[in-house]
């Protein structure tokens, strides 16, 4: 009977690097993937597509309202505030 021989730095290496090249291979050899999770990964990024698409197409249309609020000049305010005032002047003769 052989007695116990703690293993060396070599016999640790060889065996690290045995175990890595094993776990290399159960990686590799992953099964392939299901068509219908990848049909369903791809409808999901469609969607996700479309939501980035329809933001972005809300955000332009709030966009070019605040552009037409903002289009009312000082010209228009002031008509508006000279015509109730012409109003109130009728109303009080």
């Amino acid at each position: 009977m052989t007695a116990y021989r703690e293993p060396d730095f070599q016999d640790r290496r060889s065996a690290a690097a045995q175990a890595r090249g094993e776990a290399l291979a159960r990686l590799k050899a992953k099964p392939p993937l299901d068509p219908n999770i990848v049909a369903e990964k791809v409808a999901r990024e469609q969607k996700r597509e479309a939501d980035r698409l329809l933001r972005a197409a809300q955000k332009a249309e709030e966009r070019a309202a605040q552009a037409r609020i903002a289009a009312v000049t000082e010209a228009d305010l002031k008509a508006a505030r000279d015509a109730r005032y012409a109003a109130r002047k009728a109303r009080k003769s």
